[in-house]
């Protein structure tokens, strides 16, 4: 339910951007993703911290999109925010009790701390990936090519990165259980 209502944004741009263009869609994103922000916060009583970078990210480089008439600024909002996410869950290795991947899914697997650091430097190269595929099609490609991009192929890249850090994570599970069965005879 998340992941959805987090692209209704997206969607909402790249339906202004094909009404009419990048600037008058950078304005609707601009208004819609804190009204989303705020309507997650009414249905759950917490804020999305990432939804909640994202938001802000999307006000400045989106102030300086329109002030400057220059889309590029828009184009690095994906880019910069994913390598955030890169450096904080690579930071999370060494710094904090458990890294950031651990705090996120520690209540739906048990694996021990170096299977937690290899899934956690696992995200930290998506993020990475990610975020440089999709300055590679901001430069590379038409401006309809990479406003596309935004939702399918973000959304595609991740959805691939959830099915094979899924299969890792059952592989791990596997390989760890008899492991602690040994210890408990």
């Amino acid at each position: 339910m998340q992941l959805l209502i987090d692209y209704i944004p997206i969607v909402i741009f790249i339906i202004a951007y094909f009404f009419k263009d990048i600037f008058f869609a950078t304005a609707v994103l601009m208004a819609v993703m804190p009204i989303v922000l705020v309507v997650q916060w009414f249905m759950t009583r917490k804020i999305n911290k990432i939804y909640l970078a994202s938001t802000v990210l999307v006000l400045v480089l989106g102030t300086a999109t329109l002030y400057f008439r220059n889309a590029t600024f828009l184009y690095w909002k994906p880019t910069v925010l994913n390598w955030a996410f890169a450096i904080a869950f690579l930071g999370s290795q060494w710094y904090g009790e458990k890294p950031f991947i651990q705090r996120m899914l520690g209540n739906a697997a048990e694996l021990s701390r170096s299977q937690w650091n290899r899934l956690n430097l696992m995200w930290v190269a998506f993020f990475v990936f990610v975020g440089g595929v999709n300055i590679y099609i901001a430069y590379n490609f038409s401006e309809a090519f990479w406003v596309k991009f935004k939702l399918f192929g973000m959304l595609g890249l991740t959805l691939l990165f959830v099915i094979v850090q899924s299969i890792w994570l059952t592989a791990a599970m596997k390989n760890a259980e008899p492991a602690a069965k040994d210890t408990e005879h």
